[in-house]
């Protein structure tokens, strides 16, 4: 991608294009007019800035191949190393958030809000288990009355926890609830619009301009009739007189059609939907607020939160940011996804306070939230990354996946190679010795197929294993073993001095820059399939040797324990190298874990393999755990590339994780749900609740399960509703039925 620079001090004309907004920050200048001049023989665009600014600005194509240079756009403080982002200090009741203080954690009440008693005994559970703030949901008039009770019950039983109130179209309740709580959350979505019909409305700017305005003419009815509790300024007016913070939380499911009709349902559109309520706070001198930009996709839910970033450096703004997957699920894939979308944004030093949503009791999901945040910390705290480098290939702002040059047979080879990577992600396995002396069990453990003893691949079979030790020549029934894998396409890779030594017939080897230099590798037989170990942060010069190399594939494997060097920063680094070199060798994530390390194995590996997958970087992943169960090693590394949108091996499920809205047993539900449509790979059901965000929350989902009425289910397809107050009892085998109907059923096999 080409960039250049050019003098920062034109003055010009203004133009309201939010795509060339660029406000001055500490780096670029706020683009404000657009002019057609003549270079040459062609015609060029050329930017102007009517804001001093610095003397030179970065410059690159508005799109690809577009003849129009537009600043760079900065999201995070550094790209190269973890550096926290600084943010203003927002205070909730006594907990400080922002960049000068720890990451905090937080959860929601599932209980009914009326339920005093039960609501206060839950947040008490929450506060013993280390949360810093507890969000509980205030739908009406009566919620909002009780939690005055929740609040003074708490207060009495020295519980000082801050408080913040979920809302949903309901301004009033908001207003009643803001004399109680600490914090306000409110969605732009449905705040002041009414609920998404995802209607195409067609808007000229003027239409559009008109409709913001509404916003505000509701603060002037409410000036001439106090009795007026509709609109956003009278909220922001009462959480400034009683010293509230609030949160402005948008979420990809539910923008108004308002913003959807003029943006699309997209990241930009998230992010403007906040700065309308963003806009109105700061001309009222409200500052005590924080942002959001929750989606139940990870991929969706970093790019939104990056260009909000990227706009508030442009603003110059410094609001804290709450992160946070909505709908993850539960067990290992809601921990993955959320460690994916988290873990991302907290690596680039991006999060002040953070929740893990998961289909599970609130108190759960501190402890992946602090892990999480453990993690964010310590990284920043360290500034955690590498030496400088030029960026110029990753996309921050859309997923472009850099795919690697799958294998290709090549002429004499006596076995397939194409079948040692996936075209959508790949999964590497570890496997020992002792795995060997049971073919079958380990066939199986790499979820191959048996057909009369004999392996076969399936749809989530392992690609490729690393066997660190082979066995003895002699040994002739784990040679057997191996030579079944490898002849039904599965990489066996074995390092150089084994392969010197104890020779396997077609294995790929493993082999480093020190073998490859001191030219060790030469010693095998010629059109030895090679496979190299690269850190990602060796001088380039070292790089280098990767120009004169053959590599069926890369594995990034920088130590775990090491404490400065960031896993991702090297990798971005290695992948900068590759794309200057036009090297498309596939790169696999290898992560090397210690002992011990179970639930932070799935946040280390979401954060960092995450990291870069949701930028489109990186071909695979092999986990190894030496003490970790085989199954729980290779069923994270699939979920990883699902939690991605990469390889779909298995039924996604988008599930939310209960409040005092729900109009049913989530957690069960969702297990018998589970239980009857795992097998569906392909297929995405969402269970939910209730719909108070309407039916783009489910925007990823195939199929819809949600909660109409106390006992009654209503099933959608896609975002439209097609079946309406079904019996619970009967709902599960309704849904079934209706995936029937759409042609997306398959029976389960004898195995499953």
């Amino acid at each position: 991608m080409a960039s250049g620079t050019v003098p920062a001090s034109f003055t010009g004309l203004k133009t309201r294009d939010s795509n060339l907004g660029f406000g001055k920050s500490m780096d670029f200048v706020r683009v404000c007019d657009l002019k057609r001049i003549k270079s040459g023989r062609r015609k060029i665009s050329m930017i102007r800035s009517s804001i001093p600014g610095p003397e030179m600005v970065e410059l690159q194509p508005s799109s690809e191949g577009s003849p129009l240079l537009v600043p760079r756009q900065k999201y995070c403080e550094s790209v190269h190393k973890t550096v926290r982002r600084k943010t203003r200090t927002v205070m909730v009741g006594n907990v400080a958030l922002g960049s000068d203080h720890p990451i905090r954690v937080q959860t929601m009440t599932t209980n009914d809000t009326k339920d005093v008693a039960g609501t206060v005994e839950e947040v008490m559970r929450i506060a013993d288990k280390g949360a810093d703030l507890v969000r509980i949901t205030v739908q009406g008039k009566r919620e909002a009355d009780a939690c005055f009770e929740i609040k003074n019950s708490l207060v009495q039983k020295n519980y000082n926890i801050p408080l913040v109130a979920d809302i949903h179209f309901a301004p009033a309740v908001a207003l009643r609830v803001a004399e109680c709580f600490d914090k306000i959350r409110v969605n732009p979505g449905n705040f002041a619009d009414r609920r998404a019909q995802f209607e195409k409305l067609e808007y000229t700017d003027e239409d559009y301009q008109k409709e913001i305005e509404h916003i505000e003419k509701e603060h002037q009815s409410f000036m001439k009739a106090q009795n007026s509790f509709r609109g956003f300024y009278p909220l922001v007016e009462k959480c400034k007189k009683y010293g509230r913070a609030m949160r402005i939380g948008t979420n990809h499911g539910s923008l108004s059609d308002r913003i959807m009709s003029y943006y699309g349902d997209s990241p930009r559109g998230m992010v403007e939907s906040a700065f309308e309520f963003a806009r109105i706070c700061r001309k009222l001198d409200f500052h005590n607020f924080v942002f959001s930009m929750k989606a139940s996709n990870p991929v969706i839910m970093v790019q939104a939160y990056r260009l909000l970033v990227a706009e508030m450096y442009v603003q110059g703004w410094d609001y804290p940011l709450h992160l946070g997957v909505t709908e993850a699920g539960e067990g290992e894939d809601g921990r993955m996804k959320s460690a994916i979308g988290i873990g991302t944004l907290l690596q680039d030093g991006l999060g002040d306070t953070i929740r893990v949503s998961l289909t599970e009791p609130p108190e759960k999901e501190i402890d992946p939230c602090r892990r999480l945040a453990n993690l964010g910390m310590r990284a920043s705290a360290v500034q955690q990354g590498v030496a400088p480098f030029e960026e110029k290939h990753r996309h921050y702002f859309d997923f472009q996946r850099r795919s690697g040059q799958l294998p290709v047979q090549k002429e004499g080879e006596e076995v397939d190679y194409r079948g040692v990577l996936h075209r959508d992600g790949s999964v590497l396995m570890s496997v020992s010795l002792d795995q060997l002396k049971a073919p079958e069990l380990l066939y199986k453990s790499l979820a191959a197929k048996l057909v009369v003893g004999m392996p076969f691949k399936d749809l989530a079979t392992v690609d490729s294993i690393l066997l660190r030790e082979l066995p003895p020549v002699e040994d002739n029934d784990a040679r057997l073993a191996l030579k079944r894998l490898i002849d039904i396409s599965m990489g066996v890779i074995t390092p150089l001095s084994e392969q010197l030594t104890k020779p396997l017939p077609n294995a790929m080897v493993l082999v480093n820059f020190k073998e490859l230099s001191t030219g060790a590798h030469k010693l095998l037989p010629e059109g030895t399939r090679l496979v190299v170990s690269v850190r990602g942060d060796e001088p380039y010069e070292e790089l280098e040797i990767l120009k004169d190399i053959d590599a069926t594939m890369i594995l990034h494997d920088l130590p775990f324990t090491e404490d400065k060097i960031g896993r991702v920063h090297a990798a971005r680094r290695l992948f900068e190298f590759l794309s200057d070199n036009a090297l498309n060798f596939p790169v696999i994530h290898h992560i090397h874990f210690p002992n011990a390390i179970h639930r932070d194995l799935v946040i280390g590996a979401g954060a960092n393999a995450g990291a870069l997958l949701v930028d489109g970087l990186g071909d695979g992943i092999l986990l190894e755990a030496p003490d970790q169960d085989f199954d729980f090693l290779r069923n994270t590394s699939f979920n990883l590339l699902q939690g991605c949108r990469m390889r779909n091996t298995k039924t996604e499920y988008v599930s939310c994780p209960s409040c005092g809205r729900t109009l049913f047993d989530l957690q069960e539900i969702s297990a018998e749900i589970r239980e009857k449509t795992s097998h569906l790979p392909g297929v995405s059901i969402a269970i939910m609740g209730c719909i108070v965000n309407g039916p783009g929350e489910m925007a990823d989902a195939d199929f819809g399960y949600v909660g109409g009425a106390p006992g009654k289910i209503d099933l959608y397809v896609g975002k439209t509703v097609v079946k309406r107050g079904i019996a619970m009892e009967e709902a599960t085998d309704a849904l079934i039925q209706l995936i029937k109907d759409h042609g997306r059923w398959v029976d389960p096999s004898a195995e499953e």
